[in-house]
């Protein structure tokens, strides 16, 4: 059976911690844990996924749940209420559903004080991985049979009706995904008409279907040329010189965002290589399933530019393909013949001497997991040997989750961002005398996780900025600073040193305080947005050579409306408590920061969401954000218009649902059949609530409230709906613990700020 294990570094040699592993969590399978009965309810658990698997996508993360509830004995003593339909709430009933909320998710907390859960759903990170070890010799060792049954599991389970893989598991099947899962099958044992439902066959067919592989997008054509199914020359080229570039050009990798930067920079180096994983009697047989044309007759030079219309989110302007084609046909040629060959073999010196810095500064992390496993590849075929790939090797774990649908890949992990979030919900419920020993644990991991120094050595010559006094979005061994998350950070550690020590532990000291307030500022842009990693300010441009085919806005950093909106928040509680401290630069940083937020408003009145779905999520944030700077209904013409979204977008349930489709579309989207989501209610609900909807009509209020207190099941928990988390436009994300974390805020909230009977 499946044990979720936390803070625990193991006894790998490869491995180490700035932190004594505080916030990690990994899975082992132990064949003896758990008894007839636990076992029999997890497999329960994974047939009603599959029963249901086409209504809800994503996971309901129980089987980790499972084990905490079991190992604290958690039983619900607070009886269920609901409230009829012509009943009128009371503050009673409210408080009666947030405290079996509250007591619940506290059960839920792990031992170092962080809240696990899934952060997936993406359905490109897990079969790289699974190509990765394939290639380098360690598959079964670090995937057994049970891992092995688990990955498989969760492929069938996330397979769509038509035979296909979606780029995330509530997508429209993609060429990209569809062949990525079939590889990973066929590697992993099935025959090319095996799998469960017939998964094989229906891929395979599915991709046949579409004209066979050769119109993957280039993603796709990088890990086919890797595993031995296309050939290099029928990839656009990647060279490994750009890493060679004067630092005076605007195409420059210092001024690209940190996640492209960190992707092409070891596959640059593959490219440079022209690495080719070993032809085994497996690639072979590849080659003659997933092509409809014999193998050695395929013209790949034609297929550079050939993207299948599944894939197609932003197409390639004339002038990108230009550059490739100029590229392709005059400087490769040359970068790999003597005497050029020689400026390509210091190239990829000096791209490994990055990936090697990238890696040590994040304890052989990476940035994410898409990074993680071309850095981890580019270590092994400079030395399949070496020390550099065996901490890679140490460190896969960290990315591995286990759910009732099977093992999946997450992002890199949510823990520090969850937990921000939880321990501000289980603050607003008010209940300090009956969870202090939860918030306390909270805390203290809050502050085991703050970064403490900036990245090592001469940290600029390898564009890296300061991240001293920043959060991660995962654990500290992490190392890189994200500014919301910093920001939620600093949020949490200023509400807690206001609660007696006693109950919550020590406060943090002034100095480290200081040092986050310092990271925020330096985010800062000239429009008064702040970027989430890096400062912005690249040319918008350079966004016109964006390599990808799926992705949008992904050369340069950007502001975001979230990022803006709680660094607001955080610095006005700052300057509330420390009123001395750079009191000029952070009124400055409110005042443009407001304006930035005023300016980006859509023309609807609400705000575009970039982490989560969508116009929801981003007017939540907006509201709460111009709120906290003091500007209310009345004197804010942005927050009147926000509000009129929000109530004009309400259900006749009285809750909030957008689809995902909101997000690559860029245009508001309810859900199909005008449903509700739990999350997006609470959203809505509490940007209701910050925009003074009490002082004019709290019928909206009353109506959502009731939603949420009526959807509470039987042990406080909520029930998991669609997926509420994006990235890049046009991928999803799915954050396991939302669907507690937001329904108990806004309750919260709801009682602490309408008057209620």
């Amino acid at each position: 059976m499946w044990r979720l294990k936390v803070a625990d570094g193991g006894s790998d040699p490869y491995i180490y911690s700035t932190n004594n592993f505080v916030g990690r969590q990994i899975w082992e399978f132990d064949p003896h844990y758990g008894t007839p009965e636990e076992r029999a309810e997890v497999e329960t658990a994974r047939e009603n996924f599959w029963s249901n698997r086409y209504k809800v996508k994503p996971s309901s993360d129980i089987l980790w749940r499972m084990q905490f509830l079991r190992e604290k004995n958690f039983k619900q003593t607070i009886q269920q209420v609901k409230v009829g339909d012509d009943e009128e709430i009371t503050y009673e009933t409210t408080t009666t559903v947030v405290r079996r909320g509250a007591h619940f998710f506290s059960a839920l907390q792990a031992s170092d004080g962080h809240w696990p859960a899934e952060n997936a759903g993406p359905l490109y990170f897990l079969p790289p991985l699974v190509m990765c070890l394939y290639i380098t010799g360690h598959l079964d060792t670090v995937f057994p049979g049970e891992y092995r049954k688990e990955i498989l599991r969760y492929l069938y389970c996330h397979q769509n009706e038509d035979g296909g893989w979606g780029f995330h598991i509530e997508g429209q099947s993609t060429m990209f995904c569809t062949t990525l899962s079939y590889i990973c099958m066929r590697i992993l044992g099935e025959g090319p008409d095996g799998g469960r439902d017939n998964a094989c066959t229906r891929g395979r067919k599915w991709i046949r279907d579409r004209g066979g592989v050769t119109s993957i997008p280039s993603w796709g054509k990088t890990w086919l040329s890797i595993f031995g199914l296309f050939d290099w020359s029928g990839s656009n080229p990647m060279p490994p010189e750009f890493w060679l570039f004067p630092s005076f050009l605007h195409l420059h990798p210092a001024k690209m965002w940190c996640y492209c930067r960190m992707v092409y920079l070891p596959m640059s180096y593959l490219y440079g290589k022209r690495f080719v994983g070993p032809i085994t009697p497996l690639v072979l047989e590849l080659r003659e399933e997933l092509f409809l044309q014999p193998y050695n007759e395929i013209n790949w030079k034609k297929l550079r530019h050939l993207c299948a219309k599944e894939d197609l989110y932003h197409p390639h302007p004339l002038l990108q393909d230009l550059m490739w084609d100029s590229l392709y046909i005059c400087t490769e040629p040359l970068l790999t013949r003597w005497p050029f060959n020689k400026l390509r073999q210091k190239a990829l010196a000096v791209t490994m001497k990055h990936i090697h810095y990238e890696d040590e500064n994040s304890r052989y992390i990476t940035i994410g997991c898409v990074e993680k496993v071309l850095c981890m590849l580019s270590c092994w075929v400079e030395d399949p040997n070496g020390d550099y790939f065996k901490k890679h090797l140490a460190r896969i774990p960290d990315y591995i989750w286990v759910g009732e649908d099977g093992i999946k890949m997450q992002s890199f992990g949510s823990q520090e961002w969850d937990t921000g979030f939880a321990l501000q919900a289980l603050l607003a419920c008010n209940m300090t005398d009956e969870i202090g020993p939860t918030l306390k644990k909270g805390h203290e991991f809050v502050k085991e996780s703050q970064v403490k120094d900036n990245p090592s050595g001469d940290f600029k010559s390898m564009y890296r900025h300061i991240s001293k006094g920043s959060w991660t979005f995962s654990d500290r061994d992490h190392g890189w600073q994200v500014s919301d998350c910093t920001a939620e950070g600093l949020k949490c550690c200023l509400l807690l040193s206001m609660i007696p020590p006693e109950i919550v532990g020590t406060k943090m000291e002034p100095e480290r305080l200081y040092d986050s307030v310092n990271i925020l500022l330096s985010l800062q842009s000239k429009n008064g947005g702040l970027a989430a990693w890096e400062p912005a300010g690249a040319s918008e441009w350079l966004e016109m050579l964006n390599p990808t085919e799926f992705f949008a806005d992904i050369v340069i950093e950007h502001e975001y409306v979230e990022c803006t909106a709680s660094a607001i928040q955080a610095l006005v509680l700052f300057k509330r408590l420390y009123p001395g401290h750079r009191k000029k630069e952070i009124e400055n940083f409110i005042t443009n920061a407001a304006r930035f937020i005023e300016d980006i408003q859509m023309p609807d009145g609400s705000w575009y969401g970039n982490w989560g779905v969508c116009f929801t999520y981003g007017s939540w944030f907006a509201l709460g954000g111009l709120a906290a700077t003091g500007k209310t209904y009345h004197n804010c013409f942005a927050i009147r218009r926000g509000v009129e979204f929000l109530l004009s977008s309400q259900m006749d349930d009285g809750g909030w649902g957008e689809s995902y489709v909101s997000c690559p579309n860029k245009k508001y989207t309810p859900l199909e059949g005008n449903r509700s989501n739990l999350v997006h209610t609470a959203w809505a609900l509490m940007g209701l609530i910050s925009s003074g909807q009490t002082e004019r009509d709290m019928t909206p209020l009353h109506t959502a409230a009731k939603l949420l207190i009526n959807s509470q099941m039987e042990d406080g928990d909520f029930p998991q709906q669609e997926i509420t988390g994006v990235f890049m436009k046009n991928c999803m994300l799915h954050y396991a613990a939302y669907r507690n974390i937001y329904p108990l805020w806004a309750l919260a909230e709801y009682r602490r700020r309408v008057p209620l009977p």
